[in-house]
C-alpha cells in the first residue's frame, strides 16, 4: 500500500481547514466502509486522510427538536441510527430501511454522513431520506449551507459537495401524519446491493392519496422522484388498477443494466415493486412511533 498521512483533527472546522478542494487524494474519513474499500481495489490512492472520529460530540447525537424534527449528527453511526427511539419517533422506515442494510458489522461502524457522501446509487437512505423531505446542514469554510437530501446525487459517486465541504447534520421534518415504506429486491449476489430500491412517503385525506413522494434508488445513477407515478396517484382513492397504472407510469423512466440486472429486468421489477410500496405505506400507521416515546 502506497503511504499515506492519517490525521485526526479535534473539531469539525479543523477537519475541513485540512481539506483541499483542488486535491482528491486528500479525502475526509467517517468510518471508513467505503474507502477502505476503494483503497483495497486501487480506486483510491489518498495523499492524506481526515478522521472525522475526535471531532465535536454533538455530530454524532440524535435528538428530537422542539418542532418535531429529527436532527442526526452525521457521524452517528448507522447501528445508533437504527436503535434509537428518537429516530423511530419521528421516521420508523429508517430502522426498518436499516434491518435489511448490508449487515449489523458494518452498520456498527458506517457513518450516515459517508453512507451520503459516498453518492454510490445502491445505497438505500438516499431514497428513504429524499421521500421524507430530509434536509442536509453542510459544513465549509464560508460557514453552513442547507440543501434537501434530494439534491445532494448529481451522478454516480458524485455529489454537489466541494472539495472542502463536509456534511455535518442531517435533519428530518415532523412526519405528522405522513406514512412511509420502503421496499427493495436483491439479487442475492455476494454484495447483496439491491437492484431496485423504492421509498414512499404519503398522506391521506380519509381514503383518498393527498400528497406522495415516491423515490426511485439502484436503478438510476442516483435516486430519483417518480413524478409520473406521484401523479397517477395523487387525489385518487387506492385500488389494485390504480397501483398497476402508477406502477406502468413508473417504468417509463430510463434505467441503468448493471451486475444486479438489465434495465428491461429492473423495468417489470418497477412496475410491481411501486404497488408494493404504496401497500406498504398504507399499511403503515403514523401514529406507531407513539409506542417508542
Amino acid at each position: 500500500m502506497t503511504p499515506f498521512e492519517f490525521v485526526e483533527p479535534a473539531s469539525l472546522g479543523e477537519a475541513i481547514a485540512l481539506l483541499d478542494p483542488d486535491d482528491l487524494s486528500t479525502r475526509p474519513v467517517g468510518g471508513g466502509t467505503a474507502i477502505m474499500l476503494m483503497m483495497k481495489f486501487g480506486v483510491l490512492v489518498p495523499a492524506r486522510l481526515v478522521s472525522l472520529r475526535r471531532v465535536e460530540e454533538r455530530f454524532s447525537r440524535i435528538a428530537v427538536e422542539k418542532d418535531g424534527s429529527l436532527r442526526i449528527g452525521a457521524l452517528a453511526t448507522l447501528r445508533s441510527i437504527e436503535r434509537s427511539s428518537e429516530a423511530k419517533r419521528v421516521a420508523p422506515v429508517l430502522a426498518d430501511a436499516l434491518l435489511r442494510l448490508s449487515n449489523v458489522r458494518v452498520r456498527n461502524v458506517a457513518t450516515l454522513g459517508g453512507h451520503l457522501a459516498h453518492a454510490d446509487p445502491h445505497m438505500d437512505l438516499p431514497p428513504v431520506l429524499a421521500a421524507l423531505g430530509a434536509r442536509l446542514v453542510v459544513a465549509g469554510p464560508a460557514g453552513e449551507r442547507t440543501l434537501p437530501v434530494a439534491d445532494l446525487f448529481v451522478g454516480y459517486l458524485e455529489t454537489v459537495l466541494k472539495g472542502n465541504e463536509l456534511i455535518a447534520e442531517i435533519v428530518v421534518p415532523p412526519q405528522q401524519d405522513r406514512r412511509a415504506a420502503y421496499v427493495k429486491c436483491t439479487t442475492r449476489s455476494a454484495d447483496d446491493w439491491p437492484a431496485l430500491g423504492l421509498a414512499v412517503s404519503l398522506a391521506l385525506s380519509g381514503p383518498t392519496i393527498r400528497d406522495v413522494r415516491i423515490v426511485l434508488g439502484a436503478a438510476t445513477d442516483r435516486p430519483v422522484r417518480l413524478a409520473a407515478a406521484e401523479g397517477a396517484l395523487t387525489g385518487r382513492e387506492p385500488s389494485d388498477a390504480l397501483l398497476r397504472a402508477a406502477g406502468d407510469a413508473a417504468a417509463a423512466i430510463e434505467l441503468v443494466s448493471d451486475a444486479q440486472g438489465s434495465a428491461a429486468y429492473k423495468r417489470q421489477l418497477l412496475r410491481v415493486y411501486v404497488g408494493r410500496a404504496v401497500r406498504r405505506a398504507l399499511a403503515a400507521d403514523p401514529d406507531a412511533a407513539e409506542a417508542h416515546q
